[in-house]
């Protein structure tokens, strides 16, 4: 009996490497600050239309209560068309955000699979895919993402592509880094020994130890594309107003921001803080993910 409860006990506190990631990362508070922001920012988009219907309010206009500082009706103020603040922010959100995961996800899975393809195969075949990539890099992301909104044309489906494309590369850069380290290790040579197929190698052994710097660099990426996408939208290139876009709600206040600086710092700190909370995450989960800050 003795020696079961003992080996319970071992078992119960056997290491885990997510547990031990959870721990670093809570000790850092400007890192949680930003997790806590972020949290708060997905649960009010995630239940905007519970909080302000999205017809009536955040879109419906009325002129009466038009340009009105905030007050306790309406803690953010109103548009120059009656529209509530608070509504068109919480059900904007849902637009930075959806930008900010689509753009992540395609530009991650683009750039790990020619990153991981480039290590891996090396000599001629990575030198042209870098060649390519470098092409590029030399562009601007704007720029870059200006020029393929232009050639798909507005909405939001032409903003996550022209993103998504503009990121490929800096997420491939910093893959293929990563794993010319792994592809020399040893387990890959005796997998390749053993016969194993290179795409097997490739998503069984490669890309899983990459997976912490993949993280990291996601997270810090998200500010830049929330920052994009809304100035993609301040230029009149992406989300089209009426829609309460933030890039959007910033451009249609700025022929107001010496009267009623409301209709232009709201929406701007939405962008600055959101931006923000992700690099402090970002900043926290490199130092989780540093096996070398272990205590």
């Amino acid at each position: 009996m003795v020696r079961i409860r003992k080996k319970k006990m071992a078992a119960s506190h056997r290491y885990s490497p997510i547990k031990d990631i959870w721990f670093r990362l809570c000790k850092n508070r400007t890192a949680m600050i930003g997790l806590t922001v972020i949290c708060i920012i997905v649960i009010l988009a995630a239940f905007a239309d519970l909080i302000a219907d999205y017809q009536t309010v955040a879109l419906g206009q009325d002129p009466s209560v038009r340009l009105q500082p905030p007050s306790l009706e309406h803690p953010l103020g109103t548009d120059a068309f009656g529209r509530d603040m608070f509504a068109r922010i919480i059900h904007g959100a849902r637009y930075s955000l959806t930008f900010a995961l689509a753009c992540t996800f395609f530009g991650i899975v683009g750039g790990v699979l020619i990153g991981a393809v480039a290590a891996y195969m090396g000599g001629r075949v990575d030198n042209v895919i870098m060649r390519v990539l470098d092409a590029f890099m030399c562009l601007p992301n704007l720029l870059l993402s200006l020029t393929l909104v232009t050639a798909l044309g507005m909405g939001l489906r032409s903003i996550v592509i022209a993103l998504s494309i503009s990121m490929i590369p800096n997420f491939a850069r910093i893959v293929r880094s990563v794993m010319l380290t792994i592809v020399r290790q040893e387990y890959i040579e005796a997998a390749k020994a053993c016969g194993i197929g290179s795409i097997r190698i490739i998503t069984g052994h490669v890309v899983p130890n990459a997976v912490g710097i993949i993280i990291i660099n996601a997270t810090m990426n998200m500010a830049g594309l929330i920052m994009a996408a809304a100035g993609l939208s301040f230029i009149g290139m992406g989300i089209q107003l009426p829609a309460p876009e933030w890039g959007s709600m910033l451009s249609e206040g700025q022929i107001h921001m010496r009267t009623y600086m409301h209709m232009v710092m709201v929406p701007g700190l939405a962008i600055v803080i959101t931006a923000l909370s992700f690099n402090l995450l970002g900043d926290g989960l490199s130092e989780a993910l540093d096996p070398r800050m272990k205590d």
